[in-house]
């Protein structure tokens, strides 16, 4: 089969050779660092867009994606559900009310973010009653003034269900000041967990009491939650459902309150990238050293190329194939490692806790108890290709000095 002279060559010098087997040892150890290279940078983005999956999952599986807010109280929300629901891009739409206040409870306190929520819709919404620990998310009873915390404030204030605690909120008055507490007695009747710090920074009562909390009537709510089917749409959507709906309404979403976490996850898997990024590029720059070595060992045969009539072009096509070769192999070696790697990380970590007996993510340190691991297409084509590149990039400067070398100088000291 036909074959260019450049490829023949170029692909015989990679294979091991009687007389000099260091240059096929040096080639063999740029090709390994190339693959671990690749295949470290294709497992830890693949565990940082898991991470990333389960805090999207449960933070914002908590958090409204967006919510249409009334200027003032919203006295039938049906209507206002009605409108956003004609939008392709949301799934569902539910009352909702939100306030802040303290949580008092022997003398402790701690902040609080309140949801009034109907519990019989909330699951359209919230993953809230799928990670239930204590209780139930039904047993919120307009009147009764139960209330569903958080595992961490649970623990903080060793509260079980059926103990009591008291909500302290802002209310305006006419007073000097403008401002007085009000107090309200609560009834823990749930317990959730999400493994987040919204464990500790969100409570659930339900629709009725919080109206009632505002000095509103029994019906009317504060806004109406959204729930999207691409959540970096969220701002988009609810600011076009706001528009239509008139000037008494506005647009909030998740951004607003999670956005800076969210970037700041994104920004780290970039750096991290990056780093990454240098081990590979080190790895295959080390293709260089081996190609100059090559080069060195191999200054007779160029001058005999040369005198038999190959040109510059050809001999730094030899070897720029050469250490094209070591770059692909390498690549597509750690590019297949990491993959499979990825694919199974998080059953690797699990076989490996079981075998030492230690959790190396526990879930009273940790809010996952799991390595999670999410493998995306378009992070294995980019490494790739910049091993590819990289490689490539590394050939030319050994190459180009092989071309420059003179048949009767390199026939001299051979």
């Amino acid at each position: 089969m036909f074959r260019p002279l450049s490829i023949f060559i170029g692909t015989r010098y990679t294979r091991a050779k009687r007389r000099n087997r260091f240059v096929s040892f040096i080639s063999m150890t740029s090709m390994i660092g190339l693959a671990l290279g690749v295949l470290a940078m294709i497992v830890v983005l693949s565990v940082m867009n898991g991470f990333q999956r389960e805090m999207s999952s449960r933070i914002l599986g908590m958090v409204p994606h967006a919510t249409i807010v009334g200027v003032n109280p919203i006295d039938d929300w049906q209507p206002v559900a009605a409108a956003a629901l004609k939008n392709p891009e949301v799934t569902a739409a539910v009352p909702f009310t939100e306030m802040e206040g303290m949580l008092s409870h022997k003398g402790s306190m701690q902040p609080i973010q309140i949801s009034g929520v109907d519990p019989a819709q909330e699951g359209k919404v919230s993953i809230v009653a799928q990670h239930i620990v204590q209780g139930r998310l039904d047993a919120l009873k307009p009147g009764e003034y139960g209330v569903v915390i958080g595992e961490i404030t649970a623990r903080r204030f060793r509260l079980n269900v059926g103990d009591k605690l008291t909500l302290i909120v802002p209310e305006v008055s006419t007073a000097p000041g403008g401002i007085t507490p009000r107090m309200q007695r609560l009834n823990v009747v749930g317990v959730f967990k999400v493994g987040a710090e919204l464990d500790g920074s969100m409570a659930l009562i339900h629709l009725a009491d919080a109206a009632q909390m505002q000095h509103w009537q029994p019906n009317q709510v504060q806004s109406v939650r959204l729930a999207v089917k691409d959540l970096y749409a969220a701002p988009k959507v609810s600011g076009d459902i706001a528009t239509g709906l008139g000037a008494n309404y506005k647009a909030d979403d998740w951004t607003h309150t999670q956005g800076s976490l969210f970037s700041a996850m994104k920004m780290e898997k970039t750096m991290i990238g990056l780093l990454l990024l240098m081990i590979v590029a080190v790895a295959a720059f080390n293709i260089i050293a081996t190609l100059i070595m090559v080069v060195n060992d191999k200054g007779a045969d160029i001058a005999i190329l040369r005198t038999i009539g190959a040109t510059p072009r050809q001999i730094m096509a030899i070897f720029m194939v050469q250490g094209t070769v070591i770059g692909i192999v390498g690549t597509l070696i750690g590019g297949v490692l990491g993959v499979i790697a990825a694919l199974n990380v998080s059953e690797l970590v699990g076989w490996l806790e079981r075998v030492s007996g230690q959790h190396i993510f526990s879930s009273d340190v940790y809010f996952v108890s799991n390595l999670p691991s999410e493998l995306q297409r378009g992070d294995v084509v980019l490494i790739c290709s910049a091993g590819f590149i990289l490689s490539f990039l590394a050939t030319v400067y050994p190459a180009w000095r092989a071309a420059k070398i003179e048949p009767a100088q390199a026939l001299r000291y051979s």
